[in-house]
């Protein structure tokens, strides 16, 4: 796959608001196959598109890829044949190690790979989570505003249409049509269970929207939406809106979690048999069953060596198991 390939399937999936690393090799030591700037995308399955080295190192890069998924947290992956560790080798995410003139990394993991054939590389695990997503229903001016200021802030801001289904991920709707429509959607986001839902309107005008709303849990409903801040443009209510989001934040199902990570999937990990390494288990991870039990492998190297001789790797794993 090359770059362009690669960045153009990666900007599709953040509008489809799919989490996913990017790993890119910064760093690599001779005889390894990558070299810095190669790059990959870690998907919430497993999938890893790219090359990041061998078929051993994506295994490596494919385990650590998706705890950094569950973490939210980027770290740099050091991949050694000679890593020494207290767990064996592998390094967990938080393990924070003397980086040499890797500088400014929030974390360093280092994993033996007895794969390797003598070389080392270091890979950047960056997570690429969605922003929290904000409904907005409405064209008016203060409508425009909310896009423009969300944007700024980070938050993934997109139009609301009249008669909406939220998703779960949404963080936040806010209805600025002044007064067209605005029971339908207000009604469909205290359905959704929405962690903030606003309304922009007068206090007298609010209250009377919120009157004629027969949805339990009306009381939800911000309006009006905004902190009172002496707001008088239409950028600067925008403004007393997300004020207002964030200082509610942590008292919501969502408040504590900047981006979304829903999408990811649960960390299921085995030991290769033959090997010794930590693999990641999914779909497409190599596997052999024998006398009812699924074993799997970092490559299909591995995995033919054992069917080979069965009876040698069960041994082997039952001392490579924890």
């Amino acid at each position: 796959m090359t770059d362009r390939a690669l960045f153009a399937h990666a900007e599709e999936l953040r509008q489809r608001r799919a989490p996913f690393v990017l790993a890119t090799v910064v760093r690599a030591r001779r005889p390894t196959s990558a070299r810095p700037g190669d790059r990959a995308l870690v998907l919430a399955d497993g999938t890893v598109e790219g090359f990041v080295g061998g078929v051993c190192a994506e295994s490596t890069v494919r385990l650590q890829g998706l705890r950094v998924l569950a973490s939210g947290r980027p770290v740099v992956l050091r991949i050694t044949p000679d890593a020494a560790t207290e767990d064996g080798g592998a390094g967990r995410v938080g393990d924070v190690e003397d980086v040499g003139d890797v500088e400014d990394v929030e974390d360093t993991v280092t994993v033996a790979n007895p794969c390797l054939s003598g070389g080392a590389v270091d890979v950047f695990l960056e997570p690429q989570l969605p922003a929290p997503l904000v409904q907005v229903f409405g064209d008016s001016p203060i409508a425009r505003a909310l896009r423009e200021v969300g944007e700024v802030l980070g938050y993934d801001v997109r139009a609301c249409a009249a008669d909406p289904e939220f998703t779960a991920d949404t963080r936040a709707v806010v209805v600025a049509s002044h007064g067209r429509d605005e029971e339908g959607v207000l009604t469909a986001a205290l359905r959704a269970d929405v962690p903030y839902v606003g309304l922009i309107a007068s206090p007298r005008r609010g209250r009377a929207v919120l009157g004629e709303l027969a949805q339990p849990g009306a009381d939800r409903v911000h309006t009006p939406a905004g902190l009172d801040l002496g707001a008088r443009t239409p950028h600067e209510i925008a403004l007393s809106v997300y004020a207002e989001l964030i200082a509610t934040r942590s008292s919501t199902s969502a408040g504590a979690v900047p981006a979304d990570v829903s999408g990811a999937a649960e960390v299921s990990e085995a030991v290769d048999p033959v090997c010794g390494m930590s693999v990641a288990v999914g779909p497409t991870t190599p596997h052999v069953v024998r006398d009812g039990r699924r074993y799997h492998f970092c490559c299909t190297g591995c995995a033919d060596r054992f069917a080979s001789d069965p009876a040698r790797y069960v041994a082997a794993g039952a001392a490579h198991a924890p």
